[in-house]
């Protein structure tokens, strides 16, 4: 006697024999450069295969890093929105908090970086580079005032909203 699944045509299909769609994204960098290769805009380092702040050599190769491209093109990979009530009594604090964190991820990570802080009529609105940034943005935030905190990832678009409200 057939069971339903071979009367339906219906195969089940076990995780190891799905098919793995490959993720375009336009902005990372497509093969390998040539070591070494400086970014004109931001002095970054293409070196034993990532970006880094090194000094750059003499000679060295020119290609812009795949956050001054982002930054170029107006197309952010994170934004962290920041609303309610308690933000505008703690902005400059709290602003000051993000920048801290932000200085600090580019100093190890060039391209994690803030694109621009907006104010929006109900809070503020930071874009970033990366999504790590974003996400680490509004961890941050959590932990220092709580709040609630929503992280919306788009993984066709390799794109993070964070919502931060207190």
């Amino acid at each position: 006697m057939k069971n339903q699944s071979q009367l339906s045509g219906f195969h089940p299909v076990r995780p190891h024999q799905l098919f793995q769609e490959e993720v375009h994204d336009s902005y990372k960098t497509k093969g390998k450069l040539p070591e070494p290769t400086v970014c004109p805009d931001c002095g970054a380092v293409f070196h034993e295969g990532r970006w880094q702040w090194l000094t750059a050599p003499a000679g060295a190769h020119q290609a812009s890093c795949p956050a001054c491209h982002r930054i170029r093109d107006h197309f952010p990979a994170g934004y962290v929105t920041l609303t309610g009530t308690f933000f505008p009594a703690h902005e400059q604090e709290i602003l000051h908090l993000i920048q801290h964190l932000a200085e600090q991820e580019k100093s190890e990570h060039p391209l994690q970086r803030i694109m621009a802080i907006e104010k929006t009529a109900q809070g503020s609105l930071i874009t970033t580079t990366d999504i790590h940034l974003a996400r680490g943005i509004g961890e941050a935030l959590h932990h220092a005032y709580q709040g609630e905190l929503e992280f919306h990832y788009n993984p066709e678009q390799l794109l993070l909203r964070v919502n931060w409200v207190r």
